[in-house]
């Protein structure tokens, strides 16, 4: 389904285009705003913002008194990746073995993070959160312990709620689950839905953990493509649903991983029409919903959902605590049946984790942790753009996300990302290859680089042999 191009993204368009065409060299300045909003005909506002995605894309630089100027060998960063194939009917999952070697060989420590799934700890109020746990075990009633079990803590619920309504999305509290982590909670309600043989509709490239779940449950995927900005192909999944017996959707519909894309609040709310009208459930996966470079935060699916069909999942994991494995769905319509699945088999989550959060949510500045963490990750992502800009080879292709923590580079054709990655490793860099992200092991000239870390020199001279290695394909 096309996307509605705005006025400000048109110019920016035509604007790039000139750029990439030569038209407008390296080092030129670029139209005044004055003397664009008079030849363009449209408004002086419109113009900021066609210039200010310009500068997000990497085009163009603001210098003080002077107006806009094309960036030096801005031409190459123009492209972002394409979209992927447009994928089978119903494909078996057999991804596992590729991605526990690949996941193995990412654990020394040693080596240039850029395969990470993880921000860098330093990131993390982790003294701050061990106060609030040793402040929780020392106040915590005892029959806490065994209250707490089954509901998961009161107070850390009440939090939970309140972020969703910053969101504007109005919960029951009964529709909360408390879980270990955002994959325990995606896991249940996956089988809460599903049974062995049933097709799933999966993102392509898709998180690798999600194609785990699946050949774990003997599931199989039908791949959709994913824009690298406008996130998951409406039009593709409305043929696959009329044409195939899906059971479920699992998508990120924001900073998708490993792409980064993100879907319009338009987009949002017709992918939740499309499921309604052929009574689809969606497990919504927003792990990463807390690291939006924006000023206001972004509307889940949920926000639009009238019939308990979307699952939405949340994690700590990314944005506070790593290492606490405290998650939540919000099951819908399946929330009792997630409940008891997760009694049936973890019982609870880690109850001094849940104490420690909830107290940090109430008393330790857990919005004024964000700011720092949201600009943090930003000023991490233009520095890595940045060295990609200056160390990749012509055709490269980079998305450019909104947020997160990920890369997603598209290379010429002649390179293979699984070599890659073995080359890296001997040189102590790190990445995650392009083919454990999906089912048919496809992207193969591709791979996912995490900015989690703080920049450094030496990120820099990992930038600088990665190019290396890639002019040698």
């Amino acid at each position: 389904m096309a996307k509605r191009i705005k006025r400000y993204e048109a110019f920016a368009d035509r604007v790039a285009e000139q750029i990439r065409r030569g038209i407008l060299a390296p080092g030129e300045r670029v139209p005044s705003v004055r003397q664009a909003s008079r030849s363009q005909g449209v408004s002086a506002s419109t113009v900021f913002r066609a210039y200010y995605l310009l500068e997000d894309r990497g085009l163009i630089e603001a210098r003080a008194r002077s107006g806009y100027f094309v960036r030096e060998r801005a031409r190459r960063l123009l492209e972002e990746p394409t979209p992927g194939p447009r994928g089978g009917m119903g494909a078996e999952v057999a991804v596992s073995e590729l991605v526990f070697s690949v996941l193995a060989s990412l654990q020394d420590s040693d080596t240039v993070p850029f395969g990470s799934a993880f921000p860098d700890p330093a990131l993390f109020p982790l003294a701050r959160l061990a106060r609030s746990m040793s402040r929780g075990l020392r106040e915590r009633p005892e029959a806490a312990v065994i209250g707490d079990m089954t509901a998961g803590h009161d107070a850390l619920r009440r939090q939970i709620l309140q972020r969703y309504a910053l969101a504007g999305v109005s919960l029951l509290p009964d529709e909360l689950v408390i879980t270990n982590g955002a994959m325990e909670g995606l896991n249940l309600a996956l089988q809460s839905v599903t049974r062995p043989g049933d097709l799933v509709a999966i993102e392509s490239p898709a998180f690798y953990a999600s194609l785990q779940v699946l050949e774990r449950l003997g599931l199989k995927a039908v791949e959709i493509p994913v824009h690298p900005r406008h996130g998951i192909d409406l039009a593709i999944l409305a043929e696959r649903l009329a044409g195939l017996p899906i059971k479920a959707c699992w998508l990120m519909s924001h900073l998708q991983n490993p792409l980064g894309a993100s879907l319009s609040d338009a987009h949002k709310a017709e992918l939740y029409r499309l499921l309604e009208r052929y009574e689809v459930p969606l497990l919504e996966d927003d792990a990463y919903a807390e690291l939006h470079f924006d000023t206001r935060p972004p509307r889940p699916v949920k926000a639009f959902d009238r019939a308990g069909l979307v699952m939405h999942c949340g994690s700590f994991s990314k944005c506070l605590a790593p290492g606490y494995r405290i998650g939540w769905v919000a099951g819908g319509r399946w929330a009792e049946e997630i409940a008891r699945c997760r009694l049936m088999t973890t019982i609870s989550p880690s109850l001094p984790a849940q104490w420690a959060i909830a107290d940090y949510l109430q008393h330790g500045g857990f919005d004024r942790h964000l700011r720092r963490l949201r600009h943090a990750l930003e000023s991490q992502q233009r520095a890595m753009l940045a060295a990609a800009d200056r160390y990749f080879p012509s055709g490269t292709r980079v998305s450019r996300p909104t947020g997160g923590y990920f890369l997603w580079c598209e290379f010429p054709g002649r390179v293979d990302a699984l070599r890659l990655m073995k080359q890296a490793l001997a040189e102590g860099i790190s990445l995650a290859p392009g083919p454990i992200f999906s089912a048919s092991r496809g992207f193969r000239h591709c791979v996912r680089l995490s900015y989690g870390h703080s920049w450094s020199p030496r990120s820099e001279a990992a930038m600088r042999r990665l190019g290396e290695l890639l002019d040698a394909f």
